[in-house]
């Protein structure tokens, strides 16, 4: 129960087993990755790992699995729309995974996390770049000054935070991003300059 429960729904809350969980997954599907791909360099072996533990991923399982539906909330927590919340649901899911580490060892935790991310790990062909590293590549490829990122909005209550992040190109173009962090709209700000750009559109 307490890898399920916000702190606005009791003392017992699921934030350290989500810190104990974020560690235990990273080590899990960085091994799997390694044993997947065995001549890949660290670098691609890194892009491959980043892509698949973040916070988006993690609500993206939560919500395939209706752990939402289980959660333990406080009134204004729920009120709030708590049970949709990216952040909250990506941090049960690593909390679940603390849980099950601490109950049952490190085998039922690897597999545990080998069925939520099921073909997550073998359906990445290639390494994925990031949107921020590709667009700032492309930027020094067409010999043009560094992307600006800047945070136009933020709201949302505490356990469900909203940013939006524009990026530009100064001179040549700019897109907006969302997401529940500033990291996450960033790289949705990112993927939208890059896609206008390789598009031919600018303003």
């Amino acid at each position: 129960m307490q890898a399920l429960t916000h702190g606005s729904g009791g003392k017992a809350d699921y934030q350290r087993l989500e810190f104990l969980g974020d560690r235990v997954l990273g080590i899990a599907i960085a091994t799997m990755l390694y044993q997947r791909f065995p001549n890949e360099p660290e670098g691609k072996l890194s892009a491959r790992l980043n892509a698949l533990v973040t916070g988006q991923v993690c609500a993206q399982i939560a919500r395939e699995k209706g752990l939402g539906d289980l959660l333990i909330l406080g009134k204004q927590a729920n009120d709030d729309g708590g049970r949709e919340s990216a952040n909250i649901l990506g941090d049960v899911v690593e909390a679940l995974i603390g849980a099950v580490y601490l109950d049952h060892g490190t085998d039922a935790a690897r597999d545990l996390i080998a069925r939520l991310w099921g073909d997550r790990i073998v359906s990445q062909v290639t390494a994925p770049q990031h949107p921020k590293s590709a667009l700032q590549e492309w930027a020094a490829a067409n010999r043009r000054k560094p992307p600006e990122y800047r945070i136009v909005d933020r709201g949302g209550p505490p356990h469900a935070p909203h940013f939006t992040v524009t990026v530009a190109i100064p001179k040549l173009a700019e897109a907006s991003g969302e997401g529940a962090s500033k990291q996450e709209a960033e790289r949705a700000a990112a993927k939208a300059l890059l896609s206008k750009l390789e598009n031919g559109v600018t303003s």
